[in-house]
């Protein structure tokens, strides 16, 4: 059973791991005594290594061994270390005789070690090269590796060993390349990874891992322990500065709350700094075990909405496609569900009944200052309105629409993908086109004060900002919102807006719920709820306005947050001076 350490001697190990500045020469380092094998300590196996072809890796060819402790009981689940670069990373930094002693002495749990080396396609003829896919796979942004290490090297191994699958019972390390891509597995999927150990990582423009320090600030905190080693003089090329960048990223960890330790050096681009503080570092990120690791509570930011304790719950689920999530005047909050061409209506107690059957392909719903309930049919091409029966009529026919907001004084603008245009309505069904030229307008919102139209673009990576002139038209327009966008896509999957009372704007993207200050910058991005990839669109619900609807593929979810909604189709509302 894992040992819980003496207080007295857990303290000083993790200060001086955590905060000393080594003023031992540049890459020489001693030998930690848990380095080297022990009397009377059991030894672990070494398994294989192994071949393995991959299909998320197409035609890449690579090796893994596993590190098998003595004290492995096939009767329980046991946790995990992964390490990129494979055996000889492993052997490099003496872990089967690391794992062997802190095993032996209690200080972290029985672990199986999974090493596995980077891919490469074999070269077509004698005298070609191979692909060698190290950088693509380590390097990239994305959860292309934590896929394959969920989908193909994990379950091989679980074939032979019980493995458990709890999140907080896996570490995951590497170096250089490798580290950051232990970091991107577990940033990605913080419901699987949640202890990282970094050396010398590359936190630098390769294949864009220099987002990091800033994502790590604007991302709501994830339940990550993270250890990061580098030395002064490590790398400095056209990539960029290892050194700062691995500074950085301490510093943007520390910034968010996140619970990280470092050790710094004056080593190089090597494995000799990290091999000789491997234990104590391997000790600090098991400390406390089993406690499970939590997302730590960031300072106080400019843009703070996140109150503690309160995370996405589930509302409703079952459905074919949710969308459109519109408030009503007391709280409630309807939803589309496109494919079943229903409405669904969330009453304040929770429950949720059926609204209306218009049909399939009804949308962008939002209510008018009249009390109707306005929405896009994209199938009868056509803006309609339900009364509170639930019975619909037609307000524009023969227009494709997939958004829409409803001002103040009943009219209207929605926004038209097919002609890539955004288009001004009156109640009685009079059409203007007023902006042309957005290559996927979607999402459509206005500024609380109603003076500013802002427009979201799912195909690129801004979003625009229109001003309103007295008769309706729109003017000034440009791209104004920067985006964050996902290195698995060349644009930014931007849907569904909604607003809050200092004009903060929420928008649904590719990387999640993204929150901008009335002047375009993106603060915070919102994680997706769990088990979800994708959000179509968002509002303010509720008695106070104080909690956001998501819509999410099959399912619907709300949220408390620090904040207040506003909804267009009340009186203008005096907006505060944003801070610059």
């Amino acid at each position: 059973m894992f040992r819980t350490l003496p207080v007295a001697f857990v303290l000083p190990a993790i200060l001086a791991v955590a905060t000393t500045s080594f003023t031992i020469a540049a890459d020489k380092y001693p030998v930690h005594p848990d380095s080297v094998p022990q009397e009377g300590v059991p030894t672990g196996q070494i398994k294989g290594p192994f071949e393995w072809h991959s299909e998320i890796f197409p035609g890449t060819v690579r090796e893994y061994a596993i590190y098998v402790p003595a004290q492995y009981d096939a009767s329980k689940p046991a946790c995990s270390m992964i390490v990129q670069d494979g055996l000889g990373k492993a052997k490099g930094w003496k872990l089967p005789t690391v794992l062997d002693n802190l095993i032996h002495k209690g200080d972290i749990p029985v672990q199986i070690g999974i090493f596995v080396s980077p891919g490469v396609v074999p070269a077509a003829n004698k005298d070609s090269q191979p692909r060698f896919n190290r950088s693509f796979e380590y390097d990239g942004m994305g959860d292309q590796y934590a896929r394959f290490l969920l989908e193909e090297i994990i379950p091989e191994v679980a074939k032979t060993y019980n493995l458990s699958t709890d999140p907080n019972d896996r570490l995951i390390a590497g170096s250089s390349s490798g580290a950051i891509c232990a970091f991107t597995a577990a940033w990605e999927r913080p419901n699987e990874f949640r202890r990282v150990f970094s050396a010398v990582g590359t936190y630098v423009s390769l294949r864009g891992g220099d987002a990091y320090p800033t994502l790590i600030r604007k991302f709501e905190n994830k339940p990550l322990r993270v250890f990061l080693q580098d030395g002064s003089n490590d790398l400095d090329i056209y990539a960029g500065s290892w050194w700062v960048a691995n500074q950085a990223m301490l510093s943007s960890l520390r910034f968010s709350g996140y619970d990280v330790a470092h050790n710094w050096g004056e080593g190089g681009h090597n494995g000799k700094h990290s091999t000789a503080i491997m234990p104590d570092a391997l000790r600090w990120l098991w400390r406390d075990y089993p406690e499970p690791i939590k997302p730590g509570v960031p300072p106080q930011r400019r843009t703070e909405l996140v109150i503690p304790g309160e995370d996405w719950e589930l509302v409703s689920s079952g459905h074919q496609y949710t969308d459109s999530p519109a408030v009503n005047a007391v709280g409630e909050v309807f939803f589309a569900d496109r494919a079943a061409g229903t409405i669904q209506l969330v009453k304040l107690d929770g429950t949720v009944t059926t609204f209306a059957k218009p049909g399939a392909g009804i949308g962008g719903l939002m209510l008018g200052p009249d009390g109707l309930l306005y929405g896009c049919h994209r199938d009868l091409r056509a803006i309609v309105r339900f009364d509170a029966t639930g019975e619909m009529t037609t307000v524009v026919a023969d227009t494709m629409c997939n958004d829409l907001v409803m001002l103040h004084d009943g009219t209207g603008y929605f926004t038209d993908p097919e002609l890539q245009r955004v288009c001004r309505f009156t109640p009685e069904g009079e059409l203007t086109v007023v902006a042309k030229g957005i290559n996927f307008p979607n999402g459509v919102i206005v500024s609380p004060d109603q003076t500013q139209l802002f427009v979201a673009n799912t195909r690129g990576r801004f979003t625009y900002a229109f001003m309103i002139a007295k008769d309706g038209s729109l003017q000034h327009g440009q791209k104004y919102g920067h985006v964050h966008v996902p290195d698995s896509s060349s644009f930014s999957g931007a849907d569904g807006w909604t607003v809050d009372s200092t004009g903060r704007r929420y928008l649904t993207t590719k990387p999640g719920l993204q929150v901008f200050d009335h002047l375009g910058r993106c603060h915070l991005i919102l994680s997706f709820p769990p088990d979800t990839d994708w959000m179509s669109n968002v509002c303010f619900g509720g008695v106070k306005l104080d909690t956001l609807y998501v819509t999410c593929e099959d399912k619907v979810f709300r949220r408390k947050i620090n904040a207040t909604g506003v909804v267009s189709w009340k009186a203008p509302a005096k907006l505060p001076k944003p801070g610059l």
